[in-house]
C-alpha cells in the first residue's frame, strides 16, 4: 500500500521546508542563473531534480544502501562528483568576459546546461545519503510494498523541489539584469560563480561515509 494521507502531508512540509533552505543544489541552480538568465536557471534546476529521480529510483531498489555501506563506492562516486564540480568551476574561470549586452554574450545550449545538472546531482554522495536517511523515516513496513512508498515520497520531493528551485532560479535571472554591462559586477559573478563550483567540488569530496 502508499504511505497514507497524513504522512505524506507531514513528508511534504517538512520537504518544504528542507528545499527552501539554501543548499549546495540551490547555489549551483542560483550560479547558473545568474551566468546566463532564467531559461538556464530553469533548465539546471529540471536537470537536477531529474538526477534525484535516479536516487529516487536508487533508494527504490536499494542501491543507495548498497553505496552508504561500501565506503569504496561511496568514495569513487564522491571524488568523480567533486571532480566534474571543480572541472565546470576551472572552466568558468577559463572563459573570455564579455561585457556587452545580454543578447551580444554567447549562450551555452540549454540541453547541455540540463544534462550537467542532472550529472552534477548524480554524482552527489549527498543526495544518496539524504533519501537514505530521510526517506525512511516516513516508510510504514507494515502497510507493505515499501518500494512503492519510497517512490511516491521520492516523487513528491522532486515535485516540491522543481517548484523551490524554479522559484529561486527566476529570483536569480531576474538578479542577471542589474549585473550585465557593469564591468565590476561581471566580473565578481564570474568569480563567484567559479568559486561556488570549486567550493561545492571540495564540499563534496570531503562529505564522509558513515
Amino acid at each position: 500500500m502508499l504511505p497514507d494521507w497524513s504522512t505524506l502531508a507531514v513528508f511534504a512540509f517538512a520537504t518544504w521546508v528542507l528545499l527552501v533552505v539554501p543548499g549546495p543544489a540551490v547555489l549551483y541552480i542560483v550560479a547558473r542563473s545568474v551566468d546566463q538568465g532564467r531559461a538556464a536557471g530553469i533548465a539546471s534546476a529540471l536537470g537536477v531534480q531529474v538526477g534525484s529521480l535516479v536516487h529516487v529510483a536508487a533508494a527504490a531498489l536499494g542501491l543507495s544502501a548498497i553505496l552508504m555501506s561500501s565506503a569504496e563506492v561511496f568514495t569513487a562516486v564522491k571524488y568523480l562528483g567533486a571532480g566534474y564540480l571543480v572541472y565546470l568551476g576551472v572552466r568558468k574561470l577559463m572563459e573570455r568576459q564579455n561585457f556587452n549586452a545580454p543578447g551580444a554574450m554567447p549562450r551555452e545550449r540549454l540541453s547541455r546546461i540540463f544534462w550537467q545538472g542532472v550529472v552534477v546531482n548524480v554524482l552527489n554522495p549527498k543526495t544518496a545519503l539524504f533519501f537514505l536517511a530521510f526517506l525512511p523515516q516516513f516508510v510504514d513496513p507494515a502497510r507493505g510494498m515499501v518500494a512503492g512508498q519510497i517512490l511516491v515520497l521520492g516523487l513528491v520531493f522532486v515535485s516540491l523541489g522543481v517548484l523551490s528551485d524554479g522559484m529561486y532560479a527566476l529570483l536569480a535571472g531576474s538578479a542577471r539584469h542589474w549585473i550585465v554591462g557593469n564591468r565590476r559586477m561581471m566580473l565578481a559573478q564570474k568569480y563567484g560563480t567559479a568559486g561556488v563550483y570549486v567550493g561545492l567540488g571540495a564540499l563534496t569530496a570531503l562529505a564522509k561515509h558513515r
